[in-house]
């Protein structure tokens, strides 16, 4: 915003939600339940569930947020604008889990832990701005994503 201010800069912010696909690393905790989940059903352990699993997220696969970035950029009248781009399907944990349980074909096998100290009990972004302002929305459903993924591979 600096730059626009003082130099008159054509800038544009871009705040990402839950980006998932292919190529994304399973280790860690911050924003990778998805591959995480996929690499403990794919090599049977047990999956992690932080909490009871209500907490919510939405998820946004890889190329619908790309194609969000790419038209924010460039769309005439979004200069200073700040835009989330994620999805709005809004999904429990402990759904999520499941789900990928079903698409995966394997038996449920849940293990809970404290939920960590900070972890909000729910994300949605509000993503009203990206639909009118670039005529974006996430298409990719988790189920989808999913599927895609399972055809990259698991790492």
């Amino acid at each position: 915003m600096a730059y626009l201010r003082q130099k008159g800069v054509d800038i544009r912010i871009a705040r990402i939600f839950n980006t998932y696909g292919p190529r994304i690393r399973a280790d860690g905790i911050y924003g990778r339940v998805i591959p995480r989940f996929m690499d403990q059903i794919v090599h049977e352990q047990p999956v992690t569930i932080f909490g009871d699993g209500s907490q919510t997220r939405c998820f946004c696969y890889v190329t619908d947020t790309v194609v969000g970035l790419l038209r924010l950029a460039a769309y005439d009248g979004c200069t200073g604008e700040v835009v989330n781009i994620g999805s709005s399907h809004e999904m429990t944990i402990l759904e999520l889990a499941k789900m990928i349980y079903a698409i995966c074909g394997k038996e449920e096998n849940l293990t809970y832990h404290p939920m960590p100290q900070d972890d909000p009990t729910r994300r949605l972004p509000e993503v009203l701005k990206a639909e009118t302002m670039i005529r974006w929305k996430a298409d990719v459903t988790p189920e989808i994503g999913i599927l895609q993924l399972l055809q990259f591979g698991v790492r």
